[in-house]
C-alpha cells in the first residue's frame, strides 16, 4: 500500500512515516499545501492522511479541490481541534475519516486498513498468476513444491505486475510506486531488480517471464514449454 503524509510539523510527520513503513507500506512525505495538492493529484496513492492546518493550503482547500477534479484517494485529517463543526466541514469537503491529536498510531493505523476495505481492497493471503504463487504475510513465490524468498524491493515489483497481469507497467510507474516520488531512484535500479526477480523465477522453474517491452516498461508472459 502507498500512502502520502502531509503534515507540516516535521518530527510528527517523520515519526508516522516510520510507522507506516514497520507496516511495510511505501511511504511519500510533504509539509506544506501546495506541494501536498500536486503530489495527491499523481493519483498513485492508496490512502492520504493530511493535516488540517498547513502552510500555502489548508487541508480543507485541498480536499476540495481533489473532489472537484474527480480524484477518489481516501484521505483521513489530521486536526489539532476537537470540534465538532471541524469535523463536519472536513466531511463536507469530502474527507473520508477524522483523527483528532493526539492519537494512538494504532487506531491511525485501523483506520488506514478500514478505509482500504471501504475502497474495495481483498485481503489476502497470496496472490496468484498461471504457476506462481505469491505469498503477502512472508515474502515468497513459489511454482509447485518450489519457493524462494523475496527482498522488500523484488515482492514490491513482483506484487505489482502479478496484479495487473496483461497490462505493461512503466518503469516509471515503477519508480514512483516501488521506491517512492522523492526518491532518487533511477531507471537502473528497476533493472537490476527485474534481473533479480527473473533469475528467481528461473530457480523455480517457473513458465512465467517479465518481458521487456522496449521503451514502454515491463509485462508478465507465460511459455508453452
Amino acid at each position: 500500500m502507498r500512502i502520502l503524509i502531509v503534515e507540516d510539523e516535521v518530527r510528527l510527520a517523520e515519526a508516522l512515516g516510520e510507522i507506516m513503513k514497520s507496516q511495510r507500506y511505501t511511504v511519500d512525505i510533504v509539509n506544506d499545501g501546495e506541494d501536498g495538492y500536486d503530489y495527491a493529484m499523481s493519483d498513485v496513492y492508496d490512502v492520504i492522511v493530511m493535516d488540517v492546518m498547513l502552510p500555502k493550503m489548508n487541508g480543507f482547500d485541498i480536499v476540495r479541490k481533489m473532489r472537484e477534479e474527480k480524484n477518489q484517494t481516501p484521505v483521513i485529517m489530521l486536526t489539532a481541534k476537537d470540534d465538532t463543526a471541524d469535523k463536519i466541514k472536513g466531511l463536507d469537503c469530502g474527507a473520508d475519516d477524522y483523527l483528532t491529536k493526539p492519537f494512538v498510531p494504532g487506531e491511525l493505523l485501523a483506520r488506514i486498513r478500514a478505509i482500504s476495505r471501504r475502497q474495495g481492497e481483498v485481503v489476502m493471503d497470496e496472490l496468484e498468476f498461471e504457476d506462481l504463487t505469491l505469498n503477502l504475510s512472508n515474502y515468497t513465490v513459489s511454482c509447485g513444491k518450489s519457493s524462494i524468498n523475496l527482498g522488500p524491493k523484488e515482492f514490491d515489483l513482483l506484487h505489482i505486475l502479478m496484479s495487473n497481469p496483461n497490462i505493461i507497467v512503466s518503469k516509471e510507474d515503477l519508480l514512483v510506486k516501488v521506491w517512492g516520488a522523492l526518491s532518487d531512484a533511477e531507471d537502473n535500479n528497476v533493472e537490476v531488480y527485474i534481473s533479480f526477480l527473473r533469475k528467481k523465477l528461473s530457480h523455480i522453474s517457473s513458465k512465467v517471464s517479465i518481458t521487456t517491452v522496449r521503451k514502454v516498461g515491463y509485462r508478465l508472459e507465460v511459455s508453452d514449454c
